[in-house]
């Protein structure tokens, strides 16, 4: 059990309340949303609670704050808290400058951002986070590269076990997910990383991993959730690769309340040490430095193509075309020696073609 503390605007508070309580049903909680509504007026609190299938597997305490109370949050939700449990707080929308500095974030075990919804460039969001980082930060951004992190460490654990020697990320210039992904690989790897930046385009779009014996690439279309893994010297293949929801990553980070030291040398150490490359995402892909999504379109459709060849071949069995004698005769005499009246006895069939048309003429 913990408590989830919500930090929100009224345009994101249905929203964030719908996400948290999808989460709770993984991580039952109590989950208190505080609402700074208009700041001008005489001070006043409303408040809403929220039990059954309105709040998940959650109860749900919605504290809407007027006035001066409105800067006055933890001193509303302190009577709320579950005693000797975790507190968790979640800012859905732009967070403060300093989570850890908030007088909300000050009382919690762990402080989720999302860089995402800042309301700023991603440079400037991630610049913020690392320069005030404290134990028990993280970010939805974070977040949603789980899926990614997963399949290239995979990757990387199949022989030929190389170093890597440089990557390129691909992403939206507007998609802090790809900055911090640049930044893992670059913490991890200890490689030069670099980022070509896809204008008209959203979130992560591919991954190229450089090695002696060739290169990794992992490439997923922009509307899609298949992504396709190119390896020299492995089979192509298609692997699932889903857009992450909110929920799911809320439930990620519900799941630790202790400090994510990963998360920590991506965005303090891997990421100031990534380069931006002047060249534009297309630019790289018509010069092949990376896969292009067009490329991996027709690799799928290679993959599917193959895989329905496969299961028809398989399907396709051969039948016998000529039964071996001597196992009939023995399946014969051993079902008439089952039966005690039986005297009949099973000749040994013509093995000549002689004796099998003088066969065929007998009664």
């Amino acid at each position: 059990m913990l408590t989830l503390v919500v930090v929100a605007d009224e345009t994101e508070a249905d929203a964030a309340i719908e996400t948290a309580n999808a989460a709770s049903r993984q991580h039952p909680c109590r989950i208190i949303v505080v609402v700074a509504a208009n700041k001008r007026g005489a001070a006043r609190l409303d408040a809403q609670i929220r039990i059954g299938g309105d709040a998940g597997a959650s109860e749900v305490v919605v504290l809407r704050l007027y006035g001066a109370l409105a800067d006055h949050g933890r001193a509303v939700v302190t009577r709320l808290l579950l005693a000797d449990s975790p507190i968790v707080a979640w800012w859905p929308g732009a967070g403060p400058k300093d989570a850890a500095a908030d007088p909300i974030g000050a009382i919690a075990h762990r402080r989720i951002t999302d860089a995402a919804r800042a309301g700023v460039q991603p440079k400037t969001a991630l610049t913020r986070l690392a320069g005030t980082y404290a134990e028990g930060d993280t970010d939805l951004a974070w977040s949603r590269i789980t899926l990614w992190r997963g399949l290239l460490a995979a990757a990387l654990d199949q022989a030929p076990y190389e170093q890597v020697s440089e990557a390129l990320v691909v992403a939206a210039p507007d998609s802090p997910s790809g900055d911090l992904l640049a930044g893992w690989l670059a913490a991890q790897l200890k490689c030069p990383v670099s980022i070509a930046r896809a204008p008209d385009r959203s979130g992560i779009i591919s991954v190229r991993l450089t090695r002696k014996s060739g290169t990794i690439d992992l490439v997923r279309p922009q509307d899609g959730n298949v992504a396709t893994l190119v390896q020299t010297g492995q089979p192509e293949r298609t692997i699932a690769l889903p857009h992450r929801k909110d929920a799911e990553c809320l439930s990620d980070e519900l799941r630790r309340l202790d400090p994510d030291e990963v998360y920590e040398d991506a965005l303090r150490l891997g990421w100031p040490k990534v380069r931006t490359r002047s060249i534009t995402a297309a630019t790289a892909e018509r010069t092949g430095l990376v896969t292009s999504e067009s490329d991996a379109a027709k690799v799928a459709e290679r993959v599917r193509r193959q895989a329905r060849l496969g299961k028809a071949a398989s399907m396709v069995t051969s039948m016998p075309t000529e039964v071996d004698a001597a196992t009939v005769r023995a399946a014969t005499q051993e079902k008439l020696a089952a039966s005690p009246k039986s005297d009949v006895e099973i000749p040994d069939p013509p093995r000549t073609r002689a004796g099998k048309a003088a066969a065929k003429a007998q009664p």
